[in-house]
């Protein structure tokens, strides 16, 4: 889809249900940079693929694109519940 400029740009790839994985391209990263900023998506890749996945990067989607982040440390926050449990020693006995 062709637009014109940049700020078209994002509204064109911000304007869907979904952001689960998006790309910018440029020969000026850092400008790729500010502009993968404003997109709505759980990853925007600069200069590379949106097929990429690392065990250790949290990886998810925003908007209609799931639910919450898997992978690294987020898959731990998002599948448990920190509780904290203290049984009393007069009550039973518990193994060290």
């Amino acid at each position: 889809m062709r637009v014109h400029g940049v700020e078209e740009a994002v509204s064109v790839a911000n304007d869907t249900a979904y952001g689960l994985s998006s790309a910018v391209f440029g020969r000026d990263v850092t400008r790729a940079m500010q502009v993968a900023l404003q997109i709505e998506a759980g990853s925007c890749h600069v200069n590379g693929s949106t097929v990429q996945n690392e065990a250790q990067a949290p990886y998810g989607g925003t908007k209609d694109s799931g639910y919450g982040r898997f992978d690294g440390r987020a898959v731990i926050d998002e599948f448990t519940e920190l509780k904290w449990i203290t049984p009393e020693p007069s009550v039973q006995a518990y193994p060290v």
